[in-house]
């Protein structure tokens, strides 16, 4: 297994069809990099809990953020496993038949443990890659966190060591049989799109729209 692959363990191997299992660094940072909610799941005392939260990458370690108070982190940074995943919809795919609709996606699953980061230059960058990450440019627009509020904030790190990505793309795939069927059969193509800025009704002054706002694509 080469550096730009991840070595899959029998946890993250992809069983179910095999064929749309990746390994390669590529594809797993792209699904990455591309969004920005990621859901955490974890259990405590033999109950399953999946929170969405949002996450910053770097090389092979993710960053996972909140108040001091939240129950997900104080867990997680006691070492309970942890599994982290991600999902792009990209496509509903349309078949002839009921049993052949499917969706068009690309997917991660993180497997691991959570390291409580308490370095406070590592966690300032951490809180930089979050605010980057959902939005490239703003961390050198806004005010930097203070150290009070640095103390309110939990940051996880979870490194990147079991991962798998799974992927579909195509259209259908119908029986032979039902290739005659008068039936529409294809692909409804899905995307998430910005929208216009909406200003800060509680705004005193009336900076210019960054640039980063006018041309933002995810």
């Amino acid at each position: 297994m080469s550096e730009s692959e991840f070595q899959p363990t029998e946890r993250t191997q992809v069983k179910r069809l095999p064929k749309r299992g990746h390994y390669d660094r590529e594809t797993v940072y792209g699904i990455l990099d591309s969004a920005f909610v990621c859901h955490v799941g974890f259990s405590v005392g033999g109950q399953p809990y999946v929170i969405p939260t949002n996450y910053g990458r770097t090389e092979d370690t993710i960053y996972v953020h909140g108040s001091a108070a939240s129950r997900m982190l104080k867990t997680l940074s006691g070492g309970v496993p942890v599994c982290v995943t991600v999902t792009h919809v990209d496509g509903l795919v349309l078949a002839r038949s009921a049993f052949h609709h499917s969706v068009n996606y690309r997917s991660v699953v993180i497997l691991g443990t959570a390291r409580l980061v308490e370095q406070p230059a590592e966690k300032m960058e951490a809180l930089r890659l979050f605010t980057e990450h959902v939005m490239k440019g703003r961390w050198d627009d806004v005010r930097q966190p203070t150290e009070q509020e640095l103390k309110a904030t939990t940051v996880l790190a979870i490194p990147l060591e079991e991962v798998s990505a799974k992927v579909r793309t195509g259209g259908p795939v119908d029986e032979e049989v039902d290739y005659s069927l008068p039936v529409w059969a294809g692909v409804l193509p899905l995307e998430t799109v910005a929208k216009e800025p909406v200003p800060d009704a509680m705004r005193k002054n009336d900076p210019p729209l960054p640039d980063y706002l006018k041309n933002h694509l995810r």
